[in-house]
C-alpha cells in the first residue's frame, strides 16, 4: 500500500466517492482510489465549497466586521464574531475591556460551546455511537436516537436550547448577534436576564456530567476498537492561560510535540505567523497550516477539545477538572491520543462551559454600565480565540478612511485539515482496504472526520486564485479541450 497521500498512475485506479459528507456543518467529500484486488491507494478529504469572505470585506468599514464575518456559519458564529471583535479591539486602541464587557464577552463565548458542543453530540455523533458506526442507515439518526433513547435525545435538545439562550441574552440574537463592538459590548446582562439563566443552571450542569459519563461509557464498552480507531500521532496546538489553565476566550500559544514535549510555550499571539504558517494544495480549497520549526512535511498539528484537555496544566472549575484527571488517566492515558477520544473531550469541555457560566451569572459586573472603551487607533488588530472546533484566528488590516484592507482568517477546521487526512487514512487501512466496500464500511471514514466536529464552510478560501476546470464539449458529448487553472496544472490539458 502507498502512503495513501498519493497514487501513482491514479488514472488506472477505481475512484470511490463519499459525496457529500453527511451530519458535518458544510459541503466536502472524501475520494478513495482503489486497485483490481480492492486494496486502497489514496485517501483524500475534500473540501468543494467556497467562500471569500476576506476578500468581500475588504473595502468595508471595521466596524461592520463582528457582524459580517458571522456569516460564514450558522453554527457557530459566535467564535467569528468575538474572535473579529478581539482583533478590531487592536484598531481602536482597547488593549483593555472593562470588566462587564470582558465578562458579558466570555459568557456569550460560554454559551456558544454549550449550543455547539451539545449539537455535535447529541445530534450529529451519537447516532454512530450508540447505535454502531455500520448500523442499519435509517436508523442511524437524531430521530433514531429519540425513538430509543428518548432521555438522552432531550437531555441533547435542552441543552442547545439553554446555550442559545445565554447568547441571545448576550448577543441580542441566536444566530447572528450583534452584542459584541470594537471596544467591548453594546449591553449588559439585565437582572431579569440574570434570573431567567440562574433558574436552569443547575439542572444544565447535571446533565452535562450525565453526558461526561456517557462518552465514558462509550469507551468502556468498545475500548480496544475506540482506542484504534483512526489512531495517529500528532502534535498539537492551543491557547493557554497565564498560569497553564484551560482559557477558552483568551491567551498564549502553547505548541506540544507528538511524545508531549514542548514546542513553544505562552507565546503572544500577536506574532502567530512567525511561528504558523500555511501550505496549498490544488485538490482542496482547504489550507494546511503547519509549525514553522518543522516545516509542512512534519509541523502539521491537531487542535480543539482533544488537544485542550491534554494541553492544559488544570481546568478552572472543578467538577470538569476532577472529569479531565479522569480522562487522562484512564487506561493509561490511552484515550488521550485516541481520535475519538475528541467526544469525550468535548464532554468534559461542555461540562466546563456550564460550570464557568454558573460562576459568571453571580458576578455583579454584568450589570455594569461602562461597557466600551478605546485608545490610540492602530492600523492592525489580530484577534484569536478557543472556538468550539479549536484555535481560531483572525487578522485584519485597516486604512486611515477606517475600511479593511486586508483579511487573514485561519479556522480551526483548517488547523485540523492535515490530522482529518491522517484520521480517514487510517480508517481506510484498518477497514476498507481489501474488501468489497458497503455503505457501513464508508460510514467508518464519515465517523472519523465527524469526530473533528469539522465546519467546512468556515474553513474554505483559496490564496490567490481559485483552482479552476472548464471543459468544452461538443454537440455529440465529446470533450473537446480542458482548461485548467491552480496548482501543477495550469493552462491547456492535452485531450
Amino acid at each position: 500500500m502507498t502512503s495513501l497521500e498519493t497514487a501513482p498512475h491514479p488514472e488506472k485506479l477505481r475512484r470511490v466517492a463519499i459525496d457529500p459528507l453527511s451530519r458535518v456543518e458544510g459541503h466536502g467529500k472524501v475520494t478513495l482510489l482503489l486497485d483490481e484486488n480492492d486494496h486502497v491507494q489514496q485517501v483524500r478529504l475534500h473540501i468543494v465549497e467556497f467562500r471569500g469572505f476576506e476578500k468581500f470585506i475588504q473595502g468595508r468599514p471595521y466596524w461592520e466586521v463582528p457582524v459580517m464575518v458571522q456569516r460564514l456559519c450558522g453554527i457557530c458564529p459566535v467564535s467569528h464574531h468575538l474572535a473579529a471583535s478581539k482583533a478590531l479591539d487592536q484598531i481602536v486602541g482597547a488593549f483593555r475591556l472593562t470588566p462587564t464587557a470582558d465578562k458579558l464577552r466570555r459568557l456569550m463565548h460560554y454559551g456558544q460551546i454549550l449550543q455547539s458542543h451539545a449539537l455535535h453530540f447529541f445530534h450529529l455523533s451519537s447516532p454512530d455511537l450508540l447505535f454502531g458506526f455500520d448500523s442499519d442507515v435509517a436508523r442511524r439518526n437524531i430521530v433514531g436516537v429519540a425513538a430509543a433513547y428518548p432521555e438522552v435525545a432531550r437531555q441533547g435538545v435542552l441543552l442547545r436550547k439553554y446555550g442559545q439562550e445565554v447568547i441571545r441574552h448576550t448577543a441580542g440574537k441566536r444566530i447572528h448577534g450583534t452584542g459584541s463592538v470594537p471596544g467591548g459590548v453594546n449591553k449588559n446582562l439585565t437582572l431579569a436576564e440574570r434570573d431567567e439563566l440562574l433558574k436552569d443552571i443547575y439542572p444544565i450542569i447535571g446533565w452535562c456530567r450525565d453526558a461526561v459519563h456517557l462518552a465514558r461509557r462509550l469507551f468502556e464498552q468498545n475500548l480496544e476498537e475506540y482506542n484504534a480507531f483512526g489512531r495517529f500521532r500528532a502534535h498539537t496546538l492551543s491557547l493557554i492561560r497565564a498560569d497553564g489553565a484551560m482559557d477558552l476566550y483568551h491567551g498564549g500559544l502553547r505548541a506540544r510535540d507528538m511524545d508531549g514535549g514542548t514546542i513553544f510555550d505562552h507565546v503572544d499571539y500577536n506574532h502567530y505567523w512567525e511561528q504558523i504558517s500555511e501550505e496549498v494544495k490544488p485538490w482542496s480549497y482547504m489550507k494546511f497550516p503547519f509549525l514553522r520549526a518543522l516545516g509542512p512535511q512534519h509541523g502539521w498539528y491537531r487542535v480543539g477539545p482533544l488537544a485542550r484537555v491534554t494541553h492544559c496544566d488544570f481546568i478552572p472549575t472543578p467538577l470538569a477538572d476532577r472529569e479531565r484527571m479522569e480522562f487522562l488517566a484512564y487506561d493509561g492515558g490511552s484515550v488521550a491520543g485516541a481520535t475519538l477520544g475528541y467526544h469525550w473531550a468535548r464532554m468534559i469541555e461542555m461540562l466546563h462551559a456550564a460550570e464557568a457560566i454558573k460562576e459568571l451569572l453571580h458576578d455583579a459586573d454584568l450589570q455594569g454600565t461602562d461597557l466600551v472603551v478605546s485608545g490610540e487607533r492602530q492600523e492592525r488588530g489580530i484577534g484569536m480565540i478557543e472556538a468550539p472546533r479549536g484555535t481560531l484566528i483572525h487578522h485584519y488590516r485597516v486604512d486611515e478612511h477606517d475600511q479593511v484592507i486586508r483579511a487573514n482568517l485561519i479556522v480551526s477546521t483548517t488547523h485540523n485539515n492535515q490530522a482529518m487526512n491522517e484520521a480517514v487514512r487510517q480508517v481506510a487501512r484498518q477497514y476498507l482496504d481489501g474488501r468489497k466496500l458497503t455503505e457501513g464500511l464508508l460510514n467508518h471514514i464519515e465517523v472519523a472526520v465527524r469526530a473533528f466536529d469539522p465546519c467546512l464552510s468556515c474553513a474554505t478560501h483559496a490564496l490567490g486564485r481559485m483552482p479552476l476546470r472548464v471543459e468544452l464539449i461538443d454537440a455529440g458529448g465529446d470533450t473537446i479541450e480542458v482548461m485548467m487553472r491552480g496548482g501543477a496544472g495550469e493552462g491547456v490539458a492535452p485531450h
